[in-house]
């Protein structure tokens, strides 16, 4: 099969496939582009940082303490001790872990530590962040204005 000839004017136009073709191309990376331009055009401030290694073997994770109202909700982070697990009558049991309660309008967030050192919540359980204080914002961005965290279930013995 042959190419097709030019015109008489001696003017070559496109096969209009040729023209469909260049459009649909410009048309994919005009829409790539803007759908990557948030991952790429971030103050440095909200970059993500890299997650912190996993602790030392041994090493008690940092106590957080703060206080401040995050969007109009309450955010407290209060140290506290947390007696380590051990069988009755062990030496052991006398020792406390360091850890710290974090509270969002006086009730608490169940946080979790993840091995990489970062902390996730039953709010945001598919998210993880590298410190306390930005956990509970996150909490208190889904949990929104008028939403609060569950009271937390009376113990029964």
């Amino acid at each position: 099969m042959s190419p097709t000839p030019a015109k008489p004017g001696g003017a070559h136009h496109p096969a209009r496939r040729a023209v469909l073709r260049g459009a649909f191309t410009a048309a994919v990376v005009t829409g790539t582009g803007a759908a990557l331009l948030p991952l790429f055009d971030r103050e440095p401030s909200t970059a993500a940082r890299p997650a912190p290694g996993p602790a030392p073997e041994g090493a008690r994770p940092a106590v957080e303490q703060f206080a401040e109202t995050y969007r109009g909700r309450e955010i407290r982070g209060t140290p506290i001790v947390v007696p380590a697990a051990a069988p009755d009558g062990d030496r052991a049991a006398l020792s406390a872990v360091p850890a710290t309660e974090v509270r969002i309008d006086g009730r608490p967030l169940h946080v979790m530590r993840r091995a990489d050192g970062t902390y996730l919540s039953d709010v945001t359980h598919y998210e993880s962040f590298p410190t306390l204080l930005e956990t509970a914002r996150a909490a208190v961005d889904e949990l929104g204005p008028t939403a609060r965290l569950a009271r937390p279930a009376a113990h029964r013995m």
